[in-house]
C-alpha cells in the first residue's frame, strides 16, 4: 500500500499489480472452459452446440447474484476472504468440468449431469471472486490512477488468456480426454497458488477504513438497485454493457467449431486460435491505455468516441469472419481473429476506464453493489450470446447447406449488434462521464456495478 493525499492509504502500482494476478488467475480458468471444453464438445464428442452453450450460459445465469455478492462484502467483512474462496470454488469446478467432458464419451447423460453441477460451481467461483476483486480495485485504487489500473488489471487478464492457451496447446497435444482433465487441474491448481500469493496483506483491515458514506442506513438490498437504476446515465451505462458482451460473447463457443470444422484445424491449433485472438485484444487494450492516459482534460471524451471506434471495428472484423466462413482455407483465418481481438480490446479498456470511475461515484462504500449490477449486465449478456450463438449455429444448420453459410449468418447477426452497441455508446455520451460521478447524486446511488 502507498498513502496518498491526507492520510489516505490507496493502492501502490505494485499493490494494482498484485491484484492484476489475481484478474490474470481467474481468466486462466475460466478460458479454459469457455474455449477449449467446448471444441471438445462439438468437435471430438460430436455433440450439438447448444449443450455447451447451455452450460456456458448457465455459469453466467448464476452469476446473476453478483449485485448481492458485493453488496453484502460493502456492508463488511475481508473481501480478501470472498477472492480466495471464489478461486477454490472455481478451480473445483473447472476440472470437475473437465471429469465430465471426459464421462460424456461413455455417458452423455451422466456427463452432462456432472456438468451442470461443475458449471454451477464455476458461475459461483467467478462470481464471488470477480466482483469482489474489481471492488477491492475501485475502492483502494485512488481516483487518478483508475483509468491505468483498470487498464492494467484487464491486461494481465488478457496475458492470462494468451499465456494459459499456448500452454494448454502444448500438454493437449497428442489429445486424449485423459490428458484434457489432468491439464485443467494442473492450470487451475497452479491458479489458485498465484491469487492466494498476490493477496497477502494487500487488503487494509476493514476497521482501519473511511466509514462508508454510501449506502445510508437502513437502506436494503433491493431499494439500492432500484435506486441506482433510476439514474439515466447509470442504466443507459449497464444498458450498453449488456449489447456490447452480447455481441463480444457470441463468437465465443462457434469460433473453435469454425476453425475445426471448416479449416480442419486440430485442438491444439484451434487453441492456438484462441491466442491469437486474445493477442489482439491485449494490443488493442495496451495501445488504448496508452493514448488515452497522455490525452488529459478530453479524456472522458477520447474514451467514449475509442469505445464507439471499438464497437465499429468489432462489426467490420465480424463480417470479415463472416467472409472467412463462407470462403474457406483461402481465407485469412488468423488475420480476421487478430482484428476482432484488437478492436474488442480497444472498446473494452476505454468502457472498463469509464466502469472504475463509476464505480466510487458519490461516495464511499458501494463499490461492490456497483460492480455487482454491471457484472450481472455482463452475466446476462455472456450467457445469451454464448447460447444464442451457438443455438444460432445449430438453427441455420437445419436451413442451409454445407458448415460455412451458418457460421456467416451468425457472424453477420453479431455485427449487427455491435453496431447497436456502438449508437447506445453515443447515448451514454451525451452527458460526460465526469458527470456521472457528481457528489450531488442521491446518496442511494449504490448499486450499479
Amino acid at each position: 500500500m502507498a498513502v496518498n493525499g491526507a492520510d489516505r492509504q490507496t493502492l501502490s502500482w505494485l499493490g494494482i499489480i498484485r491484484l492484476g494476478l489475481v484478474q490474470t488467475a481467474i481468466g486462466a480458468i475460466v478460458v479454459l472452459t469457455t474455449s477449449t471444453l467446448n471444441r471438445v464438445m462439438v468437435v471430438e464428442l460430436a455433440l450439438p452446440a447448444m449443450l455447451p452453450g447451455a452450460l456456458v450460459g448457465w455459469h453466467y445465469a448464476v452469476q446473476l447474484s453478483r449485485p448481492r455478492w458485493g453488496y453484502g462484502a460493502d456492508q463488511g467483512g475481508s473481501r480478501t476472504r470472498w477472492i480466495i474462496g471464489g478461486m477454490f470454488v472455481l478451480a473445483i469446478g473447472a476440472t470437475a468440468a473437465a471429469g465430465a467432458t471426459a464421462l460424456m464419451a461413455t455417458s452423455t447423460l451422466l456427463g452432462l449431469a456432472a456438468a451442470a453441477l461443475a458449471f454451477t460451481l464455476i458461475g459461483g467461483g467467478v462470481g464471488a471472486s470477480g466482483t469482489n476483486l474489481l471492488a477491492l480495485l475501485a475502492a483502494e485504487t485512488a481516483p487518478e490512477r483508475k483509468a491505468a489500473a483498470a487498464a492494467i488489471v484487464w491486461i494481465m487478464m488478457i496475458v492470462g488468456f494468451v499465456v494459459t492457451t499456448l500452454i494448454a496447446a502444448a500438454n493437449l497435444d497428442p489429445f486424449s480426454l485423459t490428458r484434457l482433465v489432468t491439464v485443467t487441474a494442473a492450470i487451475s491448481a497452479a491458479a489458485v497458488v498465484v491469487a492466494a500469493l498476490a493477496l497477502i496483506r494487500l487488503e487494509r483491515p476493514r476497521d482501519r477504513r473511511e466509514p462508508a458514506t454510501n449506502p445510508p442506513p437502513g437502506l436494503d438490498f433491493g431499494a439500492a438497485l432500484k435506486s441506482i437504476w433510476g439514474e439515466t446515465q447509470s442504466r443507459r451505462f449497464t444498458i450498453f454493457i449488456f449489447a456490447s458482451m452480447l455481441a463480444y460473447s457470441a463468437q465465443d463457443l462457434i469460433l473453435e467449431p469454425l476453425a475445426g470444422l471448416v479449416y480442419d484445424y486440430t485442438p491444439a491449433e484451434s487453441t492456438k486460435l484462441a491466442s491469437v485472438q486474445n493477442q489482439g485484444v491485449l494490443l488493442g487494450m495496451i495501445v488504448t491505455a496508452i493514448i488515452g492516459t497522455t490525452i488529459g482534460k478530453s479524456r472522458a471524451r477520447f474514451m467514449r468516441a475509442w469505445t464507439v471506434a471499438g464497437c465499429i471495428g468489432s462489426a467490420a472484423a465480424l463480417a470479415s469472419l463472416a467472409g472467412a466462413a463462407l470462403v474457406g482455407p483461402g481465407w485469412p483465418l488468423k488475420s480476421c481473429v487478430f482484428a476482432l481481438g484488437l478492436a474488442n480490446g480497444a472498446f473494452a479498456v476505454a468502457a472498463i476506464g469509464s466502469m472504475m470511475t463509476l464505480a466510487s461515484a458519490g461516495g464511499k462504500g458501494r463499490e461492490g453493489t456497483r460492480m455487482g449490477l454491471w457484472g450481472a449486465s455482463q452475466a446476462i449478456a455472456f450467457g445469451l450470446g454464448g447460447f444464442l450463438g451457438a443455438v444460432g449455429l445449430d438453427v441455420m444448420r437445419l436451413f442451409v447447406e454445407g458448415q460455412g453459410p451458418a457460421f456467416a449468418t451468425v457472424f453477420a447477426v453479431e455485427a449487427i449488434v455491435f453496431v447497436v452497441a456502438a449508437w447506445l455508446a453515443i447515448r451514454v455520451g451525451e452527458t460526460d462521464v465526469d458527470d456521472m460521478a457528481l457528489p450531488a447524486m442521491p446518496s442511494d446511488l449504490l448499486a450499479a456495478e
